[in-house]
């Protein structure tokens, strides 16, 4: 009776618990529509602020974060999957490079982001940045300055923890019956590895990608000195210009404005369309997922 009893407190409990989770997510949602969506419109979308950033839209911020987000997921995913699948299936069980590469990660993950914004422009702008101007410009500033292709990367090395975690936990999930199978055929490591244990993780490899896009999508300390601007009317084309984002918009709205109250609307909107880019992000990500398993399961009949 007693076993019961601590059984149902428990479920009512973590029930509980997942309530109150929900319910701080609808509540901060609601408020987030409510107050935003009056300010939603095509011009918002499309063109550059105006007016002291209480008029005016969010247009090319819209378009940095995508591809900030983009060059992210983009350098971050195949550095980190091929971690993971050297650290699963090439390393060996007591490797002292593979316990010190883990605890790298492990540190990596708890490292504030404030700290990645520092190391961006200590050593890809400054650094790296200089040192291909010195080498391919003639000592003319042209990577050596805060741009986007150095924010990216900045972005890439703090949700690398996210992918190489996830992947390793989706590697280790492949049934170990399979890869014995595989090298009993006659397959190589290799063949196993890539023609076999890959593609039955590829769902949790994705998931890595969607979980790393929402990490980094938000952030805002680790862009704030390697390629973030406060204001531009233009939209970034080569690597190295700087760029708008949608949450240091928010921060500059929500801190520079001379007067809060006329850029509330601004502000709520602009939260909103950061939300709804972010589902997006995710939303494709979750569909190359799905496809990326039907596609397996295929093969696999």
């Amino acid at each position: 009776m007693n076993r019961k009893i601590r059984d149902t407190a428990l479920v009512v409990a973590t029930a509980l618990a997942a309530l109150v989770v929900v319910a701080m997510l609808a509540v901060i949602l609601l408020d987030v529509v409510r107050s935003g969506a009056s300010a939603i419109s095509w011009t918002f979308l499309t063109q550059p602020p105006s007016g002291g950033m209480q008029s005016g839209g969010v247009g090319p911020a819209i378009f940095g974060t995508a591809a900030l987000t983009i060059l992210m997921t983009v350098a971050v995913v195949p550095v980190g999957v091929v971690t993971a699948i050297w650290l699963t299936e090439y390393a060996a069980p007591d490797s002292r490079l593979a316990r010190y590469v883990r605890l790298a990660v492990s540190n990596l993950a708890g490292v504030p982001s404030i700290v990645f914004g520092l190391f961006g422009l200590g050593f890809f702008v400054q650094t790296l940045g200089r040192g291909v101007d010195k080498v391919a410009f003639g000592g003319v500033v042209t990577y050596g300055k805060p741009g986007l292709i150095w924010a990216a990367l900045t972005l890439a090395i703090l949700t690398m923890p996210v992918v190489i975690v996830a992947t390793e936990e989706a590697l280790r999930a492949v049934p170990r019956d399979l890869r014995d199978a595989s090298l009993a055929l006659g397959a190589t490591k290799f063949q196993t590895t890539f023609y076999v244990v890959v593609p039955q993780a590829m769902g949790g490899i994705l998931t890595s990608a969607i979980l790393a896009v929402s990490r980094g999508a938000g952030e805002v300390a680790p862009i704030l000195f390697t390629g973030a601007a406060y204001f531009l009317a233009e939209l970034p084309t080569h690597l190295n210009d700087q760029f708008m984002n949608l949450g240091y918009h928010v921060y500059v709205l929500a801190t520079q404005s001379p007067d809060v109250d006329k850029t509330r609307p601004q502000l709520y909107g602009t939260v909103l369309v950061l939300l709804l880019l972010t589902f997006l992000l995710n939303l494709l990500a979750v569909v190359i997922r799905v496809r990326a398993r039907r596609a397996s399961s295929i093969a696999r009949a």
